[in-house]
């Protein structure tokens, strides 16, 4: 399986692109963030968050745009090299989703306005990205409605449904990722093991398009975890969090695995899940009761006493533990 598949060479089309987008994100980083103090780009703490993070008050955000741009210079490149049609949408969906969040941060951070995109620009945005790439996938690449299902060998084709669920699965994906987005490193750590099970799903599938994209990610992300590991340096603000569940979701839909991401993006998931739970419990109490200490559902273990770092490590475990059974699922 580790030789050549589909024209896939692991020391070119794997370890390359990951070195090449680990350094250009280094770099990124080392010219870009000093740029982002002096335009007092910091990020806005809201005063019901944990009180340890008032402290990360005036940290520079929109750090996104660094992993943007080495992801997407790397897979472009490496699509002229190797002609794999599978890295577009994954550029598409990345790229269309990090802009919505570049516009958010744009607003929230240099306009001033802390409220940022309103809840119907954003979600107008996520699901015009989201058409394009069902558009793409339907259109350019001529792709069925056909998934797989998770254990089995077995297929089903969905007809129009499959749409409803590339929606439901591309948006839900894009927000989890956003939530996901709340301690130093989190995001970036559990994205990185996301990235390493496509590479391997792009082999075994023989999607190497898949794999080379994730490569490019993969590199991206370690790149941009120098700085933004506990104490972080740097947020990746909503471009960089919209951008990430742009990237999960295309990548398993491009391999025929929507239902994957209950698995692979469970974190994501399970923030997404507690705020809802969080939001239903105290309008239905009428405020007087709360289900987590705090949501997203790390802040609730944070408040329970966690260190930051210990969240951080436990739920890149969970996702890591979940990575090995979701190969086996495959």
């Amino acid at each position: 399986m580790f030789g050549l598949i589909k024209g896939l060479d692991i020391k070119k089309d794997i370890a390359t692109p990951v070195l090449v987008s680990f350094v250009l994100c280094v770099i990124l980083c080392k010219i870009m963030i000093p740029v982002l103090h002096k335009l007092k780009f910091g990020q806005y703490i809201r005063e019901e968050g944990p009180e340890a993070h008032k402290k990360k008050a005036g940290t520079p955000t929109m750090g996104g745009i660094m992993i943007l741009l080495a992801f997407a210079i790397v897979s472009v490149v490496m699509y002229f090299l190797t002609k794999d049609e599978e890295i577009i949408p994954i550029l598409i969906a990345a790229g269309g989703f990090g802009i919505v969040g570049l516009l958010d941060d744009f607003i929230k951070i240099v306009l001033k306005r802390s409220e940022g995109l309103t809840p119907i620009q954003k979600m107008a945005g996520q699901f015009l990205v989201t058409a394009g790439l069902a558009v793409y996938l339907t259109i350019k690449m001529k792709m069925n409605t056909v998934i797989c299902i998770p254990f089995t060998d077995a297929t089903i084709d969905l007809g129009w449904f499959y749409y409803v669920l590339l929606f439901v699965t591309v948006i839900g994906t894009v927000n989890g990722s956003n939530f996901t987005d709340g301690l130093d490193g989190l995001a970036s750590s559990v994205t990185s093991v996301i990235a390493v099970f496509f590479i391997a799903a792009g082999i075994i599938y023989r999607a190497a398009g898949v794999s080379v994209a994730s490569a490019a990610m993969l590199g991206a992300l370690l790149g941009f975890l120098v700085f933004n590991c506990h104490p972080a340096k740097v947020f990746m603000g909503d471009t960089g969090s919209l951008m990430l569940g742009g990237y999960t979701a295309a990548a398993a839909l491009v391999i025929r695995q929507p239902l994957i991401i209950i698995l692979i993006a469970f974190i994501y998931l399970i923030e997404v899940i507690s705020v809802i739970i969080q939001v239903l419990v105290f309008k239905a109490t009428k405020g007087q009761r709360r289900f987590f200490r705090m949501a997203p559902i790390h802040h609730h273990f944070e408040l329970g006493g966690w260190e930051e770092t210990k969240v951080v490590t436990m739920f890149t475990i969970v996702t890591m533990l979940l990575m090995m059974l979701a190969l086996i699922a495959l």
